[in-house]
Protein backbone atom coordinates (compact mmCIF):
# COMPACT_ATOMS: atom_id res chain seq x y z
CA UNK A 1 0.00 0.00 0.00
CA UNK A 2 1.30 3.42 -0.94
CA UNK A 3 1.78 5.98 1.81
CA UNK A 4 2.41 8.90 -0.56
CA UNK A 5 -0.54 10.88 0.79
CA UNK A 6 0.75 10.60 4.34
CA UNK A 7 4.20 11.82 3.35
CA UNK A 8 2.69 14.66 1.33
CA UNK A 9 0.57 15.75 4.31
CA UNK A 10 3.57 15.59 6.66
CA UNK A 11 5.60 17.72 4.25
CA UNK A 12 2.81 20.29 3.92
CA UNK A 13 2.45 20.52 7.70
CA UNK A 14 6.21 21.04 8.10
CA UNK A 15 6.23 23.73 5.43
CA UNK A 16 3.44 25.60 7.20
CA UNK A 17 5.57 26.23 10.30
CA UNK A 18 7.25 29.57 10.77
CA UNK A 19 9.82 28.76 13.43
CA UNK A 20 13.33 27.35 13.27
CA UNK A 21 14.57 25.09 16.03
CA UNK A 22 18.16 25.73 17.09
CA UNK A 23 20.42 24.42 19.83
CA UNK A 24 22.70 26.79 21.73
CA UNK A 25 26.16 25.89 23.09
CA UNK A 26 24.63 24.73 26.40
CA UNK A 27 22.48 22.18 24.60
CA UNK A 28 19.25 24.10 25.18
CA UNK A 29 16.79 24.11 22.31
CA UNK A 30 15.28 27.40 21.17
CA UNK A 31 12.51 28.22 18.73
CA UNK A 32 13.37 31.33 16.75
CA UNK A 33 10.99 33.07 14.40
CA UNK A 34 12.22 32.57 10.85
CA UNK A 35 13.12 35.66 8.87
CA UNK A 36 11.71 36.29 5.44
CA UNK A 37 14.29 37.94 3.18
CA UNK A 38 14.43 40.39 0.30
CA UNK A 39 15.69 39.56 -3.16
CA UNK A 40 16.58 42.13 -5.81
CA UNK A 41 15.98 41.55 -9.51
CA UNK A 42 19.05 42.16 -11.70
CA UNK A 43 17.51 41.38 -15.10
CA UNK A 44 16.48 43.72 -17.90
CA UNK A 45 12.70 43.35 -18.24
CA UNK A 46 10.37 41.62 -15.75
CA UNK A 47 10.35 38.23 -14.04
CA UNK A 48 7.83 35.99 -12.31
CA UNK A 49 9.21 33.20 -10.14
CA UNK A 50 7.26 30.53 -8.28
CA UNK A 51 8.47 29.58 -4.79
CA UNK A 52 9.55 25.94 -4.75
CA UNK A 53 8.09 25.29 -1.28
CA UNK A 54 5.18 27.71 -0.89
CA UNK A 55 4.06 27.76 -4.51
CA UNK A 56 3.67 31.53 -4.21
CA UNK A 57 4.31 33.59 -7.33
CA UNK A 58 6.75 36.47 -6.90
CA UNK A 59 6.61 39.24 -9.52
CA UNK A 60 9.62 41.44 -10.17
CA UNK A 61 8.25 44.14 -12.47
CA UNK A 62 11.44 46.01 -13.38
CA UNK A 63 15.21 45.96 -12.90
CA UNK A 64 16.15 46.74 -9.29
CA UNK A 65 12.72 45.68 -7.97
CA UNK A 66 12.88 44.09 -4.51
CA UNK A 67 10.41 41.54 -3.17
CA UNK A 68 10.13 39.93 0.23
CA UNK A 69 10.49 36.17 -0.11
CA UNK A 70 9.13 33.55 2.29
CA UNK A 71 12.14 32.11 4.11
CA UNK A 72 11.46 28.54 2.98
CA UNK A 73 11.59 29.65 -0.68
CA UNK A 74 15.02 31.24 -0.20
CA UNK A 75 17.08 28.22 -1.33
CA UNK A 76 15.20 28.02 -4.63
CA UNK A 77 15.56 31.75 -5.24
CA UNK A 78 19.31 31.51 -4.67
CA UNK A 79 19.47 29.29 -7.78
CA UNK A 80 18.05 32.03 -10.03
CA UNK A 81 21.13 33.81 -11.43
CA UNK A 82 19.39 37.16 -11.97
CA UNK A 83 18.17 37.42 -8.37
CA UNK A 84 20.38 38.69 -5.57
CA UNK A 85 19.83 38.23 -1.86
CA UNK A 86 19.64 41.62 -0.14
CA UNK A 87 21.47 41.37 3.18
CA UNK A 88 19.84 44.41 4.78
CA UNK A 89 16.16 43.45 4.99
CA UNK A 90 15.20 47.01 5.93
CA UNK A 91 16.36 48.40 2.60
CA UNK A 92 13.59 48.47 0.04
Amino acid sequence: MCNCGIKRNDYAAAAAGSFIQTTNKNGQQNLNAAQDVYFEYLGKTALTVTGNVSGKRYRFSEPGDKQIIYYRDTAGMMRVPILRLVQDNLTQ
